[in-house]
């Protein structure tokens, strides 16, 4: 078998759905907002709960690598500009 069948049969593409609260094309404030909710969820519900996972999913198919890099950082630091309590 080929690597690019074997890599087809491991990996399944998708893009984000649509979200109504966000019907411009700009996605950068969806991309801000699953981020957090992720962190929301997590603090309230934990890293296993499976819905928290959506919002994972969302924001690193939306949000640019460098972002999520410096949202990261960003949280580290306790300098992120939203809250994340849940």
């Amino acid at each position: 078998m080929s690597d690019a069948a074997d890599l087809s049969s491991k990996y399944v593409l998708q893009t984000v759905g649509f979200d109504a609260r966000f019907p411009n094309t700009n996605q950068t404030r969806n991309c801000f907002q699953n981020y957090t909710d992720y962190f929301k969820c997590v603090a309230a519900k934990g890293e296993d709960y499976a819905p928290c996972k959506q919002f994972r999913k969302a924001y690193n198919s939306l949000c640019p690598n460098e972002w999520i890099s410096k949202f990261d950082e960003q949280r580290e630091n306790g300098t992120f500009p939203a809250s994340l309590e849940p």
